[in-house]
């Protein structure tokens, strides 16, 4: 178990330097990682915003975040608690995978995410 706990530690560890890094590297240079999907269709994918949002929030400023992405600011604690959950089944029992519910949850993220795609390239929003 605390070889689990520090192997996750570990990636955790990475995982959030690495999204430091990322978030210094646009405030310094002003650039982001474009999206493709955006480049080649010119509709705004689901995750188009994503990098606003968090700098937002790392500003602590909810209204810039929300008006970067407001269905991914929505679905944040939803993923939070999702991941904080696969986590801790890791840690206690080494198991890598989601359970049926945690199935269920991704699933109904997913269709959230294509719904919310959907919804902000119509017109009027």
């Amino acid at each position: 178990m605390a070889v689990r706990l520090r192997r996750l530690i570990l990636r955790a560890a990475l995982l959030l330097g690495g999204g430091l890094v990322y978030a210094a590297f646009c405030i310094e240079t002003g650039r982001a990682v474009p999206c493709l999907f955006r480049r080649i269709t010119g509709l705004r994918c689901p995750g188009c915003g994503v990098t606003r949002m968090c700098l937002a929030l790392l500003r602590g400023d909810l209204a810039a975040a929300w008006a970067a992405s407001p269905g991914l600011l929505l679905l944040s604690p939803f993923l939070g608690l999702l991941l904080l959950d696969l986590a801790v089944r890791y840690v206690r029992t080494g198991q890598r995978l989601p359970g049926p519910v945690e199935r269920a949850g991704i699933w109904c993220a997913v269709a959230w995410l294509v719904l919310y795609g959907v919804i902000r390239n119509l017109a009027g929003f």
